[in-house]
């Protein structure tokens, strides 16, 4: 098996927002390798206790074995963090006080040729998250209709020659089914013009982005994560969500800000009637982005987004 290694992204700036201290409890919810839960777990002293949740059994296992000296105070658990209320049962906790996402594929997945997650090499067709879900890329590019797969790569990867590239693997699989990363370039290299292809980097980037989204249904199930997140956090405790693409910055950012403002009174009503009270308060008007240094470092923190916000305690709600 290949080292599961990953440069956690915003790592000091993600540590700053949480501000673990001993005693407290921190849910993970995109465990990876590690990085993140190994920063908290060395402010709590050894008092407090980590959750880690991961899909990624590979993930998992490098996980535990990062951190198997924290003994006691970490614990991973493998399920998707849309499920997260189900893991706080399992250890037996209602509420913690902060709560980490770490969003997008890890590095590890995208060089493990294998997974199926990169556009480099001849890999299967694969981009599962979690391996026990039967339903792959490959799949997805035998079953679908022309205007679902157009929708896919316009709505997840905001390419502009969607409806081009879905007509091209429409008439191939007529062919041969499509089942690796070679076959699907090169089908997206023939259905951009050169000119267009010379510009934004690799011309698979964005179609390998939206089919990854699909696949894993990655857009709602962060929804209903984050929902999840904001219940079970306690109140003064700090949500911190990093992001890499638009799509999922924009549901954070609309999320943190109609749980901050969720009135819905005209604008020029003197009182508030409708009732809804802020849940949280937004700590990042713009989102941290990383520094020079650490894109120098690890380049795929270019891409990085962090916000951050509080759970309001009972009486700020009220006021």
């Amino acid at each position: 098996m290949n080292e599961f290694l990953h440069a956690s992204v915003l790592l000091s700036e993600a540590i700053e927002f949480l501000n673990p201290k001993p005693g407290q409890v921190f849910l993970d919810c995109t465990l990876g390798a590690g990085g993140h839960s190994e920063g908290i777990l060395k402010h709590l002293e050894g008092k407090g206790f980590v959750i880690g949740l991961d899909q990624d059994e590979t993930a998992l296992e490098a996980a535990r074995t990062r951190l198997a000296q924290f003994g006691s105070s970490f614990q991973a658990i493998r399920c998707n963090f849309k499920d997260l209320d189900q893991a706080l049962i399992e250890v037996n906790m209602e509420s913690v006080d902060g709560i980490l996402f770490d969003l997008g594929v890890s590095s590890p997945q995208l060089d493990f040729e294998e997974r199926g997650f990169s556009y480099w090499g001849n890999a299967p067709l694969d981009m599962r998250m979690d391996r026990r879900q039967e339903y792959t890329a490959a799949d997805l590019l035998t079953t679908c209709s022309q205007a679902e797969l157009t929708s896919i790569l316009r709505d997840y990867g905001e390419e502009k020659w969607a409806s081009r590239i879905a007509q091209f693997v429409i008439e191939a699989r007529k062919t041969e089914p499509i089942q690796t990363a070679n076959q699907l370039v090169d089908l997206i290299k023939a259905a951009i013009p050169a000119s267009a292809r010379r510009e934004g980097g690799h011309p698979a980037k964005r179609s390998f982005q939206a089919l990854r989204i699909a696949v894993n249904q990655e857009l709602d199930v962060l929804k209903t994560g984050l929902e999840k997140a904001i219940q079970h956090l306690k109140p003064g405790g700090v949500i911190v969500v990093i992001t890499f693409h638009s799509l999922e910055d924009r549901i954070v950012k609309h999320l943190f800000r109609q749980q901050a403002n969720p009135c819905i009174c005209p604008p020029k009503a003197p009182i508030c009637v409708c009732g809804r009270r802020p849940t949280l308060r937004v700590l990042t008007g713009k989102p941290v982005i990383a520094g020079a240094e650490e894109i120098i470092q690890n380049p795929r923190s270019k891409s990085a987004k962090l916000r951050a916000a509080v759970k309001l305690e009972i009486e700020e709600r009220e006021r």
